[in-house]
């Protein structure tokens, strides 16, 4: 008889086994110089059913110092004019998914006051891009699901901005205005998915992680892109990726690396890939820039 794990087992060894190492985390201080940003590919909860994949983000977030906070932008928050989620202690979560076990929808990220660098953010946008903070409104699973396998101890304040437009040349310009929040130690990620053909995903795709061409292609042709420095091509993505239509056939997942980009000190340097593979045959390629 086949035995089936428990929702999130690989998540409560990983509590157990590696996290414990994150307590003794160096801080980050102004001689580390401006902490990178990160594109990152998030998944479902489903993350926490991948110990392979949780010991990836952990073992990214301990190759860093820790910051002093995160900001982050999710695909799975498209709102303009440009809004910030509540920034008090203890940020609420959204459970913006269906299907899977009652655990984790019951599961809790308590990260502390975040005022300062909402206030901070409000500051950096120019007064054509207004922005709002809506009483309650929580953090999103591209989020907390990320970021409870990078930072298990809830330790770093969170404040998560919307996605307010797909225009990479505007999200870059986002992106630019936050580099300065680098050098205080803030960590600015971009959190999406590498390839999101979901509505072309197959069955065997799900139980074998076979990778349907249309995945491989694009990826290849991004990470060919990311680590020549090629922003221009990224950018013109619509005309140049090969299948971009099935694996992006809405492109919300795809959007947030140009807020990454534009927050690099030079948007033209290669990037560093720190996690590539395939989950379901979607592409996990996550990066980050100096």
């Amino acid at each position: 008889m086949t035995t089936v794990a428990a929702p999130a087992a690989a998540f409560d060894e990983f509590l157990r086994d590696e996290a414990p190492a994150g307590r003794d985390r160096r801080h980050w201080t102004p001689a580390d110089g401006p902490m990178p940003a990160l594109y990152l590919s998030h998944g479902s909860p489903t993350v926490f059913e991948d110990a392979t994949w949780i010991s990836e983000l952990f073992a990214w977030s301990q190759s860093l110092p820790r910051p002093t906070a995160i900001l982050l932008v999710s695909a799975h928050w498209e709102s303009a004019p440009l809004r910030l989620s509540a920034s008090g202690a203890g940020t609420p979560l959204v459970y913006d998914f269906g299907g899977f076990a009652e655990r984790y929808f019951r599961m809790t990220y308590p990260t502390p006051d975040a005022g300062a660098l909402a206030a901070r953010v409000a500051a950096l946008m120019p007064d054509g891009e207004p922005v709002h903070q809506p009483a309650g409104r929580g953090l999103d699973h591209g989020a907390w699901v990320p970021l409870k396998t990078m930072y298990p101890y809830a330790d770093v304040p969170v404040l998560q901005m919307s996605l307010p437009t797909h225009d990479p040349l505007r999200l870059m310009d986002i992106g630019r205005r936050l580099r300065g929040l680098r050098e205080e130690g803030v960590l600015v990620i971009g959190s999406g998915f590498m390839t999101h053909g979901v509505p072309y995903l197959t069955r065997d795709n799900f139980v074998h992680n076979t990778v349907p061409a249309w995945s491989s292609e694009f990826d290849a042709w991004a990470a060919e892109a990311l680590a020549r420095g090629d922003v221009e091509t990224l950018v013109n993505y619509r005309g140049l990726a090969p299948a971009v239509h099935f694996a992006h056939p809405t492109v919300e997942h795809y959007s947030p690396l140009f807020v990454t980009l534009g927050a690099a000190t030079d948007a033209g340097t290669p990037v560093r890939t720190t996690i590539e593979g395939y989950r379901f045959g979607l592409s996990k390629r996550s990066f980050q820039v100096a």
